[in-house]
């Protein structure tokens, strides 16, 4: 008897998904930035783009939506403005969305890559020094993942309960900040949104979809790469205590007294927030993590979350 094949909405989207990958022109050889800003404006990504330029002269970029005075602001920075790939049909949540262009951008060429968060990242000192030899990835909290709910709770949902407890007492690792050579970050691009296509569900293109699959692919060894700990060339700090954090000399100082090169989340702390747009803001509105939802964006959120708990019929 001949077996049907899975179907879901993601799994029709990952077939575009990697056509659209394919179809992407590699930024030229060397080490490179690629971000993912879609639904920001000029506002929203200066301080990424301005403290960056401060540090890193090479290739950067960003894909972004046709907002004119953002892709001016982007062009007076030598920031490459990437069109966002249209979709036929149902798409996931951006956070998985930009693995395509990931890959697509970094391709097997030589160097290095970032591929970063935007909105709540800034730059201190220059991103490769010293530089990677392999992929390298990085912790976010001194608790184990068993201990964050939100990465449970994307874990058990993907590969369910078992492994989730069997992951549970391993490093948080945080998708925001991938760095290695290029060809390695590409294939941990591919490799992430291969791990979310679960049939007959939306659940891969949910957010927190993409620190479950990452999480699962180097804790499983999937993907080889180097566990680095916080406050090393990247510091995350949504999970650090903000009294234990500090700004000297325009720069933020991590617990331990030392100054990282990408510092990531700084926006969940309000003092740190403030004093990285004081020096990076460019004279923008300063723009905060947390915005009014509109009625739409509120529906738009339910129904999303409803498809997510139904099962797609056969």
């Amino acid at each position: 008897m001949k077996q049907a094949a899975a179907r879901s909405d993601y799994l029709d989207w990952l077939a575009q998904a990697l056509e659209a990958e394919r179809g992407m022109t590699p930024l030229p050889d060397g080490d490179v930035v690629v971000g993912y800003a879609t639904g920001y404006d000029a506002a929203d990504v200066a301080p990424f783009v301005r403290s960056l330029r401060a540090v890193f002269d090479g290739p950067v970029a960003l894909v972004v939506d046709t907002d004119a005075e953002l892709r001016e602001f982007l062009a007076q920075n030598d920031v490459t403005a990437v069109d966002a790939p249209t979709w036929r049909g149902w798409a996931p949540h951006p956070v998985m969305q930009r693995f395509v262009a990931f890959a697509g951008l970094l391709g097997d060429r030589p160097g290095a890559a970032l591929a970063c968060d935007v909105r709540d990242v800034v730059f201190q000192a220059p991103p490769f020094a010293p530089h990677p030899h392999g992929l390298e990835v990085f912790i976010e909290a001194d608790a184990p993942l068993g201990a964050h709910a939100f990465n449970m709770k994307y874990l058990r949902a993907l590969f369910g309960e078992a492994t989730a407890t069997a992951l549970a007492d391993r490093s948080c690792l945080c998708v925001g900040t991938l760095v290695g050579p290029r060809v390695e970050v590409s294939r941990l691009s591919r490799l992430i949104l291969s791990l979310a296509a679960i049939p007959r569900s939306e659940i891969g293109g949910a957010f927190g979809a993409d620190q479950a699959a990452f999480n699962m692919a180097i804790h499983q060894g999937l993907a080889a790469a180097t566990v680095q700990p916080n406050y090393g060339r990247v510091a995350t700090l949504g999970l650090t205590p903000g009294d234990l954090l500090s700004v000297q000399g325009g720069r933020v100082v991590n617990p331990d007294g030392t100054a990282s090169a990408v510092v990531h989340q700084h926006d969940r702390h309000p003092h740190l927030d403030a004093a990285m747009h004081q020096r990076w803001g460019g004279g923008f509105e300063h723009r905060k993590r947390v915005r009014p939802k509109s009625a739409r964006q509120k529906l738009d959120k339910l129904a999303a979350s409803l498809r997510r708990r139904t099962p797609e019929l056969r």
